[in-house]
């Protein structure tokens, strides 16, 4: 069941990515672990001021909308 998760979740981050390279970003899954979603954010999001914001309601609520078991998406360095 984990690897179904991991699966949907690099779907999720797939159909999303597009989106976070248009502004010169990107992000990485680091791992799934407990229904949380380990990623990193690199390009331009490694440092913008605006990085919570497009992880928590951009990322995030993607992600979850994917994969609705999963508790949160958090930021690794």
């Amino acid at each position: 069941m984990a690897d179904s998760i991991e699966k949907r979740v690099k779907e999720a981050l797939d159909q999303i990515r597009p989106q976070l390279q248009m502004d010169g970003g990107d992000v990485e899954l680091v791992a799934v672990e407990d229904l949380i979603v380990k990623v990193r954010l690199t390009g331009h999001c490694a440092g913008c001021p605006m990085a919570t914001m497009t992880l928590k309601q951009g990322v995030e609520a993607h992600v979850k909308s994917v994969v609705p078991e999963i508790i949160s998406v958090e930021a690794v360095k």
